[in-house]
């Protein structure tokens, strides 16, 4: 099924605004569960243990690069103003 006219302009506006949200932020925390599926996946096991001072689970802290968010605008952008010059009936 090929895509629509709305559904290209969603999916660019979705790209764009997620590629504004990594512009913005420098790192995110994941929770205990995200922390320990993601160690899981990669074979990192220092994310599973805990803090023997407070007894607190270690979370993992990501970092994501800069040009992921400027790499997502841009496709955004692209998908959204190509949704604009397409016809509408097709």
């Amino acid at each position: 099924m090929p895509l629509k006219r709305n559904h290209l302009l969603l999916i660019g506006l979705l790209l764009f605004f997620a590629g504004v949200q990594f512009r913005l932020i420098d790192s995110f925390t994941l929770n205990e569960r995200s922390s320990h599926f993601v160690a899981a996946q990669l074979g990192d096991r220092g994310t599973q243990q805990t803090n023997l001072w407070q007894n607190i689970p270690v979370r993992k802290i990501v970092q994501p690069p800069r040009w992921l968010g400027l790499a997502l605008m841009s496709f955004g952008s692209v998908l959204a103003l190509k949704s604009l010059l397409m016809k509408g009936h097709e």
